[in-house]
């Protein structure tokens, strides 16, 4: 059985019972007999505007520039022990290469939006950081916030446990409650932690992601087990068809990694070692 026969196997084997419990809806899921869609347009050139959720993966025989890389980056730094010097290195980073946006901890969102003013660089937090185990409430809240501070994007953590239980009307009313407290033009990615996660649980959390309007979905927190994988970035790219957006994260550290994230069907990659991607080095430090 190939992947995309899996992915639909999977999806025509649950839609029903997602439907009941009120999960997604039936409308949304594809048709059955229907595989998804893996047909993706080209990547940006360097000249084109940064990649967005409804930009996919580059042909396998485009050339893809360390330069280009840029505009997919979000430049991370997510360590608990990161102080403003540290923080202010990445905006200025950031600022230099023209990533697309920094990604921090919630209690940066004000301080990376004033270092950042005018530069064009988008300010990205994280909500439910890093287990995803918190109250929906707190997460909606912490989400709120950051956009009242001035985040411009939203990278929650799903709750796992509820995935792994199956338990899939919390799945999707924890993903919903942080979609309500984004305002309109906030862009939500959904972070997976697909280490933790069967082939069937990534394809479930995808669904539910796409029906509950999230622009992306993004395999990692990149403080778990494991990291990104081309295999998943294909699989989730497959699941959520051309449209919406796909965030390979944790491990992406070198040019080649990114290309390769990108080539399977990323349209952001999430690095701390951005610098280095664009450069063409190794990357060493992590979230």
């Amino acid at each position: 059985m190939n992947q995309d026969q899996l992915i639909q196997k999977i999806v025509e084997e649950v839609i029903t019972k997602m439907a009941a419990s009120g999960a997604i809806k039936a409308s949304d899921a594809p048709a059955k007999g229907a595989a998804p869609s893996a047909s993706t347009p080209s990547a940006p050139s360097a000249s084109a505007a940064a990649p967005s959720a409804s930009a996919s993966s580059a042909p396998s025989g485009d050339v893809i520039l360390a330069s280009d890389l840029a505009k997919y980056i979000d430049h991370t730094l997510l360590k608990p022990e990161a102080n403003e010097a540290q923080i202010a290195t990445i905006c200025e980073e950031a600022a230099k290469y023209h990533f697309y946006s920094v990604c921090v901890n919630s209690s940066w969102v004000e301080y990376c939006v004033r270092k950042l003013g005018g530069t064009g660089v988008k300010v990205c937090a994280v909500v439910g950081f890093p287990l995803g185990a918190m109250d929906a409430r707190a997460k909606s809240f912490e989400a709120r916030t950051a956009v009242a501070n001035g985040a411009n994007e939203i990278d929650m953590v799903m709750n796992v446990g509820a995935m792994k239980a199956r338990d899939l009307k919390t799945v999707r009313e924890d993903m919903l409650a942080v979609r309500r407290a984004c305002r309109s033009g906030i862009v939500l990615k959904v972070i997976l932690e697909t280490c933790l996660l069967t082939d069937e649980e990534k394809v479930l959390a995808c669904q539910i992601a796409k029906d509950i309007g999230a622009d992306f979905v993004k395999t990692s927190t990149g403080f778990n087990k494991g990291g990104a994988t081309v295999e998943d970035i294909a699989l989730m790219r497959r699941t959520v068809g051309p449209k919406m957006g796909v965030k390979a994260s944790g491990g992406v550290r070198t040019y080649e990694d990114a290309v390769a994230m990108i080539r399977a069907g990323a349209t952001r990659l999430g690095a701390s070692s951005g610098v280095a991607v664009i450069s063409g080095g190794k990357g060493t430090s992590s979230y």
